[in-house]
């Protein structure tokens, strides 16, 4: 009997085992979905209960979409959105409830869903599957500018609206205006369109999570390791290479790529460098000296004809290393064929048999790799973005990344209070060691067998 009871309690816990690893293994994002007409969303109760739905499911549950009479489908896209960001947002920030817009209409419509849970491999091809599944009259937004949004009712309409990117990093605050302004476009877009008359519904999700949970194995073994040693599924996607003949000589990756024209337009960046790979690569150059990624792009936004960004590589002999090192010399950014702009690059170089990694790079002052503006009247023109940020172009093997060299240099502010303190320490212990060696006893003592020593005391 009680073999019998380890034996079960052991399959027991592989089993869960196995589930929480499933579990914690696939990134997810959440959906919203509402409509301003009452339709009949039949979702199984336990799509609530932490299962995260697949993208046969969402076909399932997205049906009454497609069945219903109002013919008109909005998709906000956001870049990324985790289920934890309505409740993180909401209560560090007190009353300033960033989610508002959103909120109220959830609240205000006849028909809502909430699933907490999507599979991200679902929501990447979420317009092609809503593309293939009606013939829709398609209209992509990408200037954040609804008002001029023209619907027509003779055939069924589906806006796709690219909301401006989330800043994530150093400050929560610029993720939060941002979070804020993309649920001020959905509450302008919605409420112009009620008051048209029009009946619609929405879709509010994102490509990928903003909080990646950790694998179990992850979670077990922390510990500082290269870029390069990662599996290869904690890419969301994979990284874009550049091909002479058969070998690959460039390697690029970002998990958020996009720029800011103007001060105004945002330009996401990310699908159609990686996903879509919707990006003319062919005015690449490699050499065993100088490498040049070029990213052409048609028509990213509404107003740009054209934008082409250039990364200028060298791989140079440095006899204080006695090695090569590849550098990331300048970014160039043209528009339309015409306006140029170039960037030069600090603290961006690696040894040339390795890659070069940095979470957070720009022109913001507070990355710690920055884009510095050639020329100052340029820098109100453009501003850059990328996060994550991964490049090879020299010495690659097998067509994937070389170990990491990271940005982060090895002596941390962290690092050094720890050393200064560690160091008083030390001083205080030999200190004290040095005072109790130098204590000392008497050389001679009383005998016990002559006569007392007598010490007078007078008045």
């Amino acid at each position: 009997m009680p073999q019998l009871c380890s034996t079960a309690l052991a399959s027991l816990l592989c089993t869960l085992t196995v589930l929480l690893k499933m579990s914690l293994s696939v990134d997810h994002v959440p959906m919203l979905l509402w409509s301003a007409q009452r339709l009949q969303w039949n979702p199984d109760p336990a799509l609530h209960e932490g299962r995260i739905v697949s993208a046969q499911e969402l076909t399932e549950i997205l049906q009454p979409v497609f069945t219903q009479n109002s013919r008109n489908l909005i998709l906000f896209l956001q870049d990324t959105l985790s289920i934890d960001d309505f409740t993180y947002f909401s209560e560090f920030y007190g009353d300033k409830n960033p989610f508002q817009n959103v909120q109220e209409s959830l609240q205000s419509s006849p028909s809502s869903l909430v699933l907490p849970s999507v599979d991200c491999e679902a929501t990447r091809y979420l317009l092609s599957f809503l593309q293939e599944s009606r013939d829709w009259k398609l209209t992509k937004i990408t200037d954040l500018n609804v008002s001029h949004l023209e619907v027509n009712t003779s055939k069924p309409n589906l806006v796709v609206i690219q909301l401006q990117p989330r800043v994530s990093g150093f400050s929560e605050i610029s993720t939060l205006e941002a979070i804020t302004e993309n649920d001020k476009i959905i509450g302008r877009l919605t409420m112009d369109l009620q008051e048209r008359g029009m009946h619609f519904s929405v879709i509010y999700t994102a490509v990928r999570p903003s909080r990646i949970s950790r694998r179990t194995d992850e979670v077990w073994k922390l510990r500082r390791q290269l870029m390069a040693t990662e599996e290869e599924d904690s890419l969301s996607y994979p990284p874009l290479n550049v091909t002479t003949g058969n070998d690959t000589c460039i390697l690029f990756y970002a998990r958020n790529f996009s720029l800011k024209a103007n001060n105004s337009v945002f330009i996401d960046l990310t699908n159609v460098t990686f996903v879509s790979q919707n990006v003319n690569i062919s005015s690449s150059e490699c050499s065993d000296t100088n490498t040049t990624l070029s990213l052409r792009y048609t028509k990213p936004v509404n107003g740009i004809s054209s934008l082409e960004i250039r990364f200028l590589m060298s791989n140079k002999f440095y006899e204080g290393s006695a090695r090569n090192w590849s550098t990331l010399n300048s970014v160039e950014i043209v528009q339309d064929g015409e306006k140029f702009s170039e960037f030069h690059v600090s603290a961006i170089s690696a040894p040339a048999e390795y890659s070069f990694h940095c979470q957070l790079v720009g022109t913001s002052n507070l990355y710690p790799a920055r884009l510095i503006p050639s020329d100052e009247s340029e820098a109100k023109y453009w501003e850059v973005f990328i996060s994550s940020l991964q490049i090879q172009g020299f010495n690659v093997e097998n067509g994937q990344f070389s170990y990491a060299s990271d940005c982060t240099g090895f002596f941390t502010p962290g690092i050094w209070m720890g050393l200064v303190t560690s160091l008083v320490l030390l001083w205080i212990l030999a200190y004290g060691i040095h005072m109790i060696m130098q204590l000392t006893t008497n050389s001679r003592f009383d005998d016990p067998k002559g006569p007392a020593l007598s010490v007078p005391q007078t008045e």
